[in-house]
């Protein structure tokens, strides 16, 4: 398992990276501080996205996805990350925790009702796992649902739901038998138009604040039958194979937002000047740049073998954790040095400095909080020492 090759990108692969950049540098880079300062949905900007195949990328042809693969999907989550924060969490999450998962574990009736419709008119779908009192302890959910006959009524709350104002189906987790533990739970397509469904308001976030992030209230909804993804029970590992997914996202939104702010970095110590000479120039500075490149290649390099990795189950835990822990804590890092090189003008909104310091920190807590990446990396690890 100790394969540490990353192959180099191929020409499609350069080809929609720099067209995601373009689209970057035009279309997000313009209005990202409005998007922030308003807390606005990027709606316009997710219905381009979505014509160019960006909110289905994963998802068969047939579907009407792009049929491309993960390190495809990596690499534009990157690049418009770094043009603006909260579209490429917006972009992640969905194709990451809910097209990618319909595509994989729908059936075919469920992929003609929950899939294609929503390819066609660029729609949102949403993830509705964690709850207030369930968050890295998944097995604790209090969501419930019971049979009755050949539909399942739920009931509870679920919290932290990106983009739950603007989708049109939730796969929503719940527990069939709590005394289960994780062997009970089981994963729901609904609608969220259904009778019961009841969208909370918009959280005021610290950063992506142009995402909307919800609570989730199901008031004894009824699902039929036919919308369990996969099997009663099976729920939790649904849920954790499609985190490995979304851990890789996470590691690129977190790239592009570290790029963004090396770049700041550079372009503004190259221009301000201080004791008669540009501060480029000083060590101290130069110091701070060439750690913040350090980690940011690096950081690359595990979230490229992440997404390469990713269709191999006995890598891909540990790949995606290794790129969310490094990349997160990359992207932090290089936007707490940006505000130092810019000083003064890295605390102001007059730049993006402290936009991109407040959504990098979100890349350290979803998706799986930092401590428990590591945990999992030790795990892993320790597993393919095979010490007896």
């Amino acid at each position: 398992n100790r394969n540490f090759t990353v192959t180099p990108l191929s020409g499609d692969h350069q080809q929609l990276q720099q067209a995601c950049r373009t689209f970057a540098e035009k279309e997000l880079m313009p209005i990202a501080a409005k998007i922030d300062r308003e807390m606005r949905f990027p709606q316009e900007l997710i219905e381009k996205l979505g014509s160019q195949g960006m909110l289905y990328m994963s998802v068969d042809r047939q579907y009407g996805g792009a049929g491309l693969d993960i390190l495809a999907l990596s690499l534009a989550v990157e690049e418009i990350s770094r043009g603006c924060s909260s579209t490429g969490a917006v972009v992640s999450i969905h194709n990451c925790l809910y097209a990618h998962l319909m595509d994989r574990r729908g059936t075919e009736e469920q992929k003609k009702l929950f899939l294609a419709p929503l390819v066609q008119d660029y729609s949102l779908g949403a993830f509705a796992l964690s709850e207030f009192n369930a968050g890295s302890d998944v097995a604790a959910l209090s969501t419930t649902a019971r049979q009755e006959g050949s539909k399942w009524i739920l009931k509870g709350s679920k919290a932290w739901v990106t983009s739950a104002r603007e989708a049109k189906v939730a796969i929503v987790f719940a527990s069939v038998d709590r005394s289960l533990k994780h062997a009970g739970i089981a994963a729901f397509i609904v609608p969220l138009n259904t009778q019961g469904v009841l969208v909370g308001k918009s959280e005021d976030k610290m950063g992506i604040r142009g995402t909307s992030t919800c609570t989730l209230t199901l008031d004894n909804v009824e699902v039929p039958e036919v919308n369990v993804i996969g099997e009663i029970g099976e729920g939790f590992k649904i849920a954790m194979d499609q985190l490995n997914l979304a851990r890789i996202g996470i590691a690129s939104q977190a790239l592009g937002i570290a790029r963004a702010s090396l770049d700041l970095a550079i372009s503004y110590a190259t221009s301000r000047i201080a004791f008669g000479q540009s501060i480029i120039t000083m060590p101290m500075v130069k110091a701070r740049i060439a750690e913040m490149g350090l980690r940011l290649e690096a950081a690359q390099l595990l979230t490229r073998r992440a997404a390469i990795a990713y269709s191999q189950p006995a890598l891909s835990t540990k790949t995606s954790s290794m790129a969310k822990l490094a990349a997160s804590e990359c992207a932090v890092f290089n936007s707490h040095n940006c505000v130092q090189i810019l000083g003064g003008m890295g605390y102001v909104v007059d730049l993006p400095a402290e936009r991109l310091y407040r959504d990098a920190r979100i890349t350290e807590i979803y998706g799986g909080v930092s401590d428990i990446q590591r945990q999992i990396v030790a795990d892993q690890v320790i597993k393919e020492c095979n010490f007896e």
